[in-house]
């Protein structure tokens, strides 16, 4: 489709749909997400929604929105505050209007603003009606309406025709913006298959959508934002939660084992789960098991049989697993645990995010139990954690924490798809053949000991179960070094708890050093003030740091993808600076470890809203610790400064030569 309006160019916009859960917001959000990255934008989103199932229709709680930032540049968030808000009822309007800059579009579906559902969120009159909106850019339309309208042919209830208002709303948009339709077009001919009346009627209301954004008078002009330069490649739009699952299986396919999944659906690591249960062909099974314990007592079998073992969840399953988890230790075995963060204690926030599960998968077992953590930065980045995970896991012989999160998992953003050859080639052989003789002799009998290390790694033989000659115990009680047979010998635990942890030590030798981005200012002063972060900070610290930049402070940033071990290198590195600041969506976990290991006074920025830090409350905060005044200015932050093109990629390089994980995205 094409418009015959005047087209403005614009280098970012920021979207946000916000209606009742049951509005379709998700969906709408997600199909316009969908035409932006075909059209080549770079973008980031932050889709948002309630727990409950059906939140009380037109309340607060009921809320659903989606955020979309994209950009003729790099995107590094999903945007502060949008420039675009969708209202689509009363609740909607109040639950979002404080993020709203003034001057910003506003368009608000009128037929919702009735006298009920008013009273439902407290509007003691319209606000449609008085002067409260008169500082923003109001389309005051009938959306329900006008979609009954257009769908007046066909045989549908009156409650069916409404239900399309979002199809509306999306065409809408899409016009206003000069986002293509074919995408959406396919996708509703495949959801709607076998429902061709509702098929015709939602394609009947998207394109109405856009034929009225033509035809009014109520828009005079239509946008566009240009594609962003990037690399030569196949892209596609990802999730944090989609990437990890493939990271997982390209993982398993580089180290030549089936993966198996025992997991148990909770939120938001389900779809890890059902994005699993669809790559059957590529050597997965996924177990979807009665509780959290059988999904990892599955997992730890599987990895017993020679897989790789996988189990997915969210805090309160990591609190049900950490006996197995244990016992995952004990036997040295392989196996991944995926903990997509939510917010927290008990059932807490169980659709916002967080970071608060770090010092969970530090020391969440009892007894002398490390395990290995590896945290992704970005949705994408999520697939190159996942690898990740897997090659310790194999390598070492130990079950490995994935730490992503809600803001990961439901975000998405362009993925660059990366050919095999990209790939780390982990390739893991089991043991088949016994490994040592009875006595002294080199001819003597022929003899397994199932703890016989590696020298380097520290990594005993990965033996299955049935293999002739290669029989051995398990189970929780302790082992004799070498022999694997139980021990009870004080100086054999003391041996084999230091062994562990000396396995869990050695992986910063094969892990790269930290990832430092330190920038002379122009007179080739060094930055004083380091920014440290790890997880999903990675996008809100680098957007913030640029800004900081671009009004001439000197602020250096580091990110972390391995927080247990450190890299070996961390230590120094943060004895560079005078100042340390480490921002995380807990109350300082990992300002708590690095104060702990390398007695450095980190000044720790800590929020738990349930939602990502904002470029700008980070550029306050980065500006006070740089004594950079200008910086701080309240102005300053809600939009990200471009992408320079003389200054390095968005994501952190190291010092030396790229690291091959950065080549693959």
């Amino acid at each position: 489709m094409s418009s015959s309006k005047q087209v403005q160019k614009l280098d970012r916009v920021v979207i946000r749909f916000a209606g009742d859960s049951g509005d379709g917001m998700q969906l709408t959000g997600d199909r316009f997400t969908s035409e932006t990255a075909a059209l080549g934008n770079d973008l980031s989103t932050l889709p948002n929604f309630p727990a409950e199932i059906r939140a009380p229709q037109g309340t607060l709680p009921g809320v659903s929105s989606f955020q979309l930032h994209f950009a003729d540049h790099d995107v590094l968030t999903p945007g502060d505050a949008p420039d675009v808000l969708v209202a689509m009822n009363p609740a909607a309007l109040k639950a979002n209007l404080a993020d709203l800059p003034r001057g910003a579009t506003l368009i608000v579906d009128t037929d919702e603003f009735t006298k009920r559902n008013l009273a439902k969120v407290g509007y003691a009159a319209n606000p449609l009606d008085d002067d409260s909106l008169d500082s923003y850019h109001l389309h005051a339309l009938g959306l329900t309406s006008i979609t009954v309208a257009a769908l007046a042919d066909f045989e549908l209830s009156r409650k069916d025709k409404e239900r399309a208002k979002n199809m509306f709303a999306l065409g809408l948009l899409s016009w206003l913006y000069n986002r293509p339709t074919e995408g959406t077009e396919s996708f509703l001919h495949g959801k709607f298959a076998k429902k061709p009346e509702i098929l015709k009627a939602n394609l009947a209301a998207f394109h109405a959508g856009w034929a009225y954004g033509e035809t009014t008078e109520d828009f005079a002009v239509s946008y566009e934002v240009a594609a962003a330069p990037m690399p030569p490649g196949t892209y596609r739009n990802i999730t944090g939660n989609t990437a990890l699952a493939y990271g997982l299986v390209a993982g398993a396919r580089r180290a030549g084992r089936p993966l198996v999944l025992g997991a148990y659906p909770i939120t938001p690591a389900s779809d890890v789960l059902h994005t699993l249960s669809g790559l059957k062909a590529y050597g997965v099974t996924t177990l979807q098991a009665e509780d959290e314990i059988a999904g990892i007592g599955a997992a730890l079998g599987a990895s017993f049989g020679g897989a790789i073992g996988v189990t997915t969840t969210s805090g309160p399953g990591v609190a049900l697993k950490a006996e197995t988890i244990g016992l995952a230790v004990s036997l040295e075995l392989p196996l991944v645990i995926c903990d997509v963060q939510r917010g927290g204690p008990s059932t807490g926030l169980p659709t916002k995010t967080e970071q608060s599960d770090l010092l969970l998968a530090m020391f969440g077992r009892n007894g002398e139990a490390p395990v290995p953590i590896v945290a992704p930065r970005s949705p994408a980045d999520c697939f190159d954690a996942a690898i990740e995970a897997v090659r310790i896991a194999t390598t070492y012989r130990t079950p490995v924490f994935l730490l992503s999160d809600g803001y990961l998992a439901n975000g998405s953003e362009p993925w660059r798809v990366p050919t095999m050859a990209d790939l780390p080639d982990i390739t893991v052989e089991l043991t088949t053949e016994p490994n040592a003789t009875v006595g002294d002799e080199p001819d003597g009998e022929p003899r397994f000991l199932p703890y016989e290390r590696d020298p380097e790694t520290l990594a005993r033989p990965w033996a299955v179960p049935g293999t002739p000659g290669l029989e051995h115990r398990i189970g929780g009680i302790e082992k004799a070094d070498r022999t694997g047979d139980i021990s009870y010998d004080p100086a054999n635990h003391d041996r084999m708890v230091r062994l562990r942890q000396a396995k869990v030590d050695g992986i910063a030798r094969t892990a790269p050093a930290t990832w430092v981005d330190d920038r002379p200012g122009p007179d080739g002063a060094r930055a004083d003030v380091l920014v440290l972060g790890w997880g999903s900070t990675y996008g809100p610290i680098s957007a913030a740091v640029r800004a900081v930049r671009a009004r001439g402070g000197l602020v250096a940033q580091a990110h972390l993808r391995h927080l247990n071990p450190f890299p070996s290198d961390l230590g120094d590195v943060l004895r560079r600076y005078r100042r340390v600041l480490v921002p995380e969506m807990n109350l300082g976990q990992l300002s708590m470890l690095l104060r702990a290991r390398y007695l450095v006074d980190v000044q720790a920025l800590t929020q738990v809203r349930g939602l990502p830090f904002t470029t700008h409350e980070l550029v306050e905060a980065i500006a006070a610790q740089a004594e950079l005044v200008d910086a701080a200015d309240p102005t300053h932050g809600t939009h990200e400064a471009p992408h320079q093109p003389d200054e390095r990629p968005a994501d952190l390089t190291p010092a030396g030569p790229a690291a091959p994980e950065e080549e693959a995205l």
